[in-house]
């Protein structure tokens, strides 16, 4: 017979409600009942079910026969199974799972409640719910193609004949910095790029003479009977 109004994830968390106030529990006893559970819902919840010892401590990662009889019988001690064993070898223990929390008009909210109660009191509940993804560009060693150089130079209001400056330049020595150190960050170079440029437009020009030039060939007409 199944057990009628069973709700899986209500009676999981009044479950492990239980569990934080009882003492006497340690981790082998939920290991155990858990994997009973598990065990239970592949019977699809019976009011009772065979309890395979094998399976279940295999189940429960207990290594020893006698702890298994040990933390079994403390759960069905403190009614949170009752443990059915037979003698017969003709017949198969049985266990019966207590129905802690499976009414299906059981208090709405529980698990918010829970959480509010049981959360560390230093650690703030916003970080045990669903936090909107935070998205930023993304550092990486060299862009993809130089149509994304081009936007970047565009965000920061510079020519696109210098983004294909920069794009070719880097992009033909491999992006490393000297021929040998990997770039790290290429919007990093890409800022120092126009930091370069803008301090070469800025410089002030110096006049090319020739090597040629006869500094004492003028065309100023002097008159040299002036005294000086």
């Amino acid at each position: 017979m199944k057990v009628s109004g069973m709700n899986y994830i209500k009676h999981l968390n009044a479950a492990f409600h239980e569990f934080y106030s009882d003492t006497r529990l340690h981790g082998g006893h939920i290991s155990l009942y858990m994997a009973l559970f598990f065990y239970w819902n592949l019977h699809h919840f019976p009011d009772t079910f065979y309890a395979n010892r094998i399976e279940i401590m295999k189940m429960a990662k207990i290594g020893s026969r006698s702890t298994y009889h040990r933390l079994i019988n403390d759960l069905s001690e403190w009614e949170y199974i009752h443990y059915l064993p037979t003698q017969n070898p003709t017949q198969k223990t049985m266990v019966r799972m207590s129905q802690i929390c499976t009414n299906g008009s059981t208090e709405t909210g529980l698990t918010s409640t829970l959480m509010k109660r049981y959360c560390p009191k230093n650690v703030p509940l916003s970080l045990y719910t669903k936090q909107p993804k935070q998205y930023k560009r993304s550092v990486k060693s060299s862009p993809k193609n130089e149509f994304i150089v081009i936007e970047f130079f565009k965000e920061k209001k510079w020519p696109l004949v210098e983004a294909s400056k920069f794009y070719n330049h880097y992009d033909g020595i491999g992006w490393k910095i000297g021929g040998k150190i990997k770039i790290e960050n290429w919007q990093a170079i890409a800022e120092n790029w126009m930091l370069k440029a803008k301090e070469i437009k800025e410089k002030p020009t110096l006049q090319i003479v020739s090597k040629n030039t006869d500094f004492l060939i003028t065309n100023e007409q002097k008159n040299y009977g002036e005294p000086l």
